[in-house]
């Protein structure tokens, strides 16, 4: 591997890319750095490695790729963030003076450290969520005023839209409010969104039954037990019986006791999906659920009338603590 860094100039884009397309050429990075680094270059990790594992480009050419998939949004600016970020520098917040912005409540907070979870209201608003919400629809080619239109086959059997760039979704993570509550629960600003999809989660019907994701955690249950948040924006009014976002609230309080209640030879997941109850979490068009990435939690069952259609997303700061062990 001797080609060297060429347009973005982070070295560290040029190791990632190296373990991906020649493992053991180099030391691997920091899980955090790597996460850190794809969101700063707004990619979205599952695309990116398909990418790198199937095409198996030049960096020459990965960096190329690297500048089409952004169509334009990463600026000299943002680049220059992420190489200080990146390099170990102080970094202020992506979207500017967080000073004045309007975040999360004494009660919110309150109701974050009890339940692991808070609703901001307002996340955006209304008229751009609902402008989000129809990006989804022209998206998929459905009609939001055709429930027939919902179940076409570009949706598949799945709640999840693949649907990663667009103007309406960029602004939407780099809204001042979203980015004002994660400080407030990291304790910090040098944050990096991350670029993920979208959800389209229609009702259930005879031929299109839930099909999940159920119950579940997206964390390694590996102690010790560290902080990351996970977050879920909805683009229409979501009820409690139309697929709500559901957890079970505090449990990442009391997870670690709960694990050595498990059976000898069970998988957690198993045993959760069996003896515990989530709660559907109701919200309005432009609210944004946080959650503890301990809490389990998934998406449930629509039996409403109204697909809950949404958009997710992440914050974390550049470093962060981490456990390596993947345990489920």
């Amino acid at each position: 591997m001797v080609e060297t860094v060429t347009s973005l100039g982070i070295d560290e884009l040029h190791t990632y890319w190296a373990c991906e397309c020649a493992p053991g050429s180099v030391a691997p990075l920091p899980q955090d750095v790597v996460k850190t680094l794809l969101a700063g270059l707004r990619l979205n990790v599952l695309e990116t490695l398909r990418y790198l594992h199937q095409e198996r480009p030049s960096y020459v050419q990965f960096e190329a790729w690297v500048w089409e998939r952004n169509g334009g949004e990463l600026t000299e600016v943002s680049l220059d963030r992420l190489r200080r970020a990146l390099a170990g520098e102080a970094v202020g917040a992506e979207v500017g003076n967080l000073e004045r912005v309007e975040g999360l409540t004494a009660d919110d907070l309150a109701h974050w450290d009890e339940h692991g979870y808070v609703i901001l209201r307002n996340a955006i608003s209304p008229e751009a969520a609902g402008i989000a919400e129809m990006a989804v629809y022209d998206f998929l080619g459905m009609d939001r005023d055709d429930p027939e239109s919902w179940y076409r086959e570009s949706l598949g059997h799945s709640i999840w839209v693949p649907l990663l760039r667009h103007p309406v979704l960029a602004a939407n993570r780099r809204a001042p409010r979203i980015h004002k509550a994660h400080a407030q629960l990291w304790g910090r600003e040098d944050l990096w969104v991350t670029i993920d999809q979208v959800g389209f989660n229609p009702p259930e019907r005879k031929n299109w039954p839930f099909p999940g994701p159920h119950l579940h955690w997206d964390a390694t249950l590996a102690e010790p037990h560290c902080l990351e948040l996970q977050g879920i924006l909805y683009l229409a009014d979501v009820d409690e019986d139309q697929g709500a976002f559901s957890c079970v609230p505090g449990f990442h309080r009391t997870l670690k006791q709960w694990l050595k209640s498990v059976p000898a030879g069970v998988n957690a997941q198993d045993h959760a999906r069996r003896t515990l109850t989530m709660k559907p979490v109701a919200a309005k068009r432009g609210d944004m659920i946080i959650w503890h990435h301990l809490l389990p939690h998934g998406s449930s069952p629509n039996r409403a009338q109204r697909p809950r259609v949404v958009q997710y997303m992440s914050l974390r700061p550049t470093r962060f603590a981490y456990t390596e062990e993947w345990k489920s």
